[in-house]
């Protein structure tokens, strides 16, 4: 069931089946684009990703590769998102659990890269994300 957004709720919704204006959907890819499972097919086919692009804004989607090794090689791409929310504030990101499907890591792992994005008023987070970087 879709959620529409509430401006004093920043929790990315557990499953994303349209976006309104101005939201994107962020997903977790692999640095060749191909956007074959998970939430990087959705992107695909419902939110604008393109095929053969794993970094960065396209459509209403913003992939950010999770695939090409360890939770210290994604950082840089979290970062880079992170500021690339910060000077869009007529967006709204919606953080899906990047990392955690696929790719296998972690809550644990992943969340703390987002540390940063706390701050960010326009960036939503998953429950779970939100629940490390609280407690």
């Amino acid at each position: 069931m879709d959620m529409p957004f509430d401006n004093d709720n920043r929790i990315t919704p557990d499953y994303i089946s349209k976006l309104t204006d101005g939201e994107i959907f962020v997903f977790g890819s692999n640095l060749g684009g191909m956007h074959g499972g998970g939430a990087a097919r959705i992107a695909l086919e419902k939110f604008g990703a393109v095929w053969g692009q794993g970094v960065g804004l396209q459509g209403q989607s913003y992939a950010i590769p999770t695939m090409q090794g360890g939770v210290e090689t994604i950082k840089p791409y979290v970062d880079d998102f992170i500021e690339f929310a910060r000077t869009h504030p007529g967006m709204r990101f919606l953080v899906t659990r990047i990392g955690c499907g696929i790719a296998g890591f972690t809550d644990a792992e992943i969340a703390p890269l987002f540390m940063d994005a706390v701050t960010v008023s326009n960036i939503c987070l998953p429950d779970t994300f939100w629940n490390e970087l609280t407690h």
